[in-house]
């Protein structure tokens, strides 16, 4: 697939800047792919289109606060580093992305926050696929709670609005912190909607997929199979395992809320309608052709052109060909677009 398939036009102004209040009023396209029908509803109405038994599939990931601004300890000069995963060898490193870091060299040391919850971090490697090796004075743990108080929220770089508190930019089901991007799809629930649901007799799956900087990560390679992708720790409880598999032996549906629970269902998939208990680091890449083993209907924000989120709906629903003339309808009636915006459903 060549990347321009994946390409759309979008005025400037229907990139939503701030979420919608409550949350579960958003417009949600309803997209039947089978035939193309589309309705335009409310994400409230969701449960219309949902029976006693249906699962959904939700990622309880919690957004941490992984940018950090400080100074260069020799110079004095301002940097700013985005936290995007812990390193697995060693309690006190992380991978990062660091601005300005062209001419950062190992050795290189750096200090956020103030006394007495000032933290100092060592740059000891930079990485082939140009994020560093940052080694902190605090371990893991420490750290994190820190961030509440030294760490802001890495809000995508197309939203300008800034935030007064974290809150809109989690889920109201969030609770492993651990990611630098939130699952925007679950954005659109409240505590009223999920118990009304609940209410009807839908069952709710929690697994997790901590969002890493692949997210951000523009598709460049023209040939989009060519992209690589990067990996994310996923975990899939054994709970959530029964779950969805319980829901296919009754002969109901299983619907994914967003692409990261897209990424972790398709990962544990050990065949057609059947997933594992299973966690660890995901690589996988969903294109066009992608035969989906463990996804029977998908909740998804309006997503980036050429981006990997883009793609992998595109797949879903069996082409961009197919997906296209939503997103065309969607920008002509002024649907509100990606984090902060509006949902689809697509069945």
């Amino acid at each position: 697939m060549r990347l321009e398939e994946l390409d759309y036009n979008l005025p400037q102004e229907l990139i939503a800047q701030e979420p919608i209040e409550p949350r579960d009023h958003a417009r949600l396209l309803v997209l039947h792919r089978n035939t193309g029908k589309m309705e335009h509803r409310r994400f409230y109405e969701l449960g219309d289109y949902l029976e006693q038994g249906d699962v959904l599939v939700i990622n309880d990931t919690k957004v941490i606060r992984a940018r950090l601004k400080g100074i260069r300890h020799d110079t004095g000069g301002k940097v700013e580093v985005l936290l995007l995963r812990p390193e697995e060898d060693d309690p006190r490193a992380w991978r990062v992305l660091l601005k300005p870091g062209k001419r950062a060299k190992s050795g290189l040391k750096f200090v956020f926050g103030e006394p007495p919850e000032q933290v100092g971090a060592e740059m000891v490697e930079r990485l082939p696929d140009g994020s560093f090796r940052l080694v902190f004075d605090r371990h893991r743990g420490e750290l994190l709670m820190l961030l509440d108080r030294i760490g802001e929220v890495p809000l995508p770089p197309y939203i300008k609005t800034k935030l007064t508190d974290d809150s809109p930019y989690q889920t109201v089901y969030a609770r492993e912190p651990g990611s630098v991007a939130a699952p925007t799809a679950g954005l659109h629930f409240t505590e009223r909607l999920l118990n009304e649901l609940q209410d009807k007799g839908v069952k709710v799956a929690r697994i997790t997929l901590h969002v890493g900087w692949s997210t951000f990560k523009p598709i460049t390679s023209e040939v989009v199979e060519q992209h690589k992708i990067g990996d994310e720790f996923y975990r899939v409880p054994k709970e959530a395992a029964e779950i969805v598999n319980s829901a296919w032996e009754r002969g109901n549906k299983v619907v994914a809320v967003g692409t990261t629970s897209v990424r972790t269902l398709e990962t544990v998939a050990v065949d057609y309608h059947k997933v594992e208990a299973r966690e660890g680091w995901t690589e996988l890449f969903i294109t066009i052709g992608h035969q989906f083993k463990a996804v029977d209907a998908l909740i998804t924000n309006f997503h980036l052109p050429k981006s990997s989120n883009l793609l992998l709906v595109a797949a879903f629903c069996g082409g961009m060909e197919k997906l296209r003339p939503a997103y065309e309808e969607a920008v002509r009636l002024r649907y509100r677009f990606y984090s902060f915006g509006d949902a689809m459903l697509i069945l």
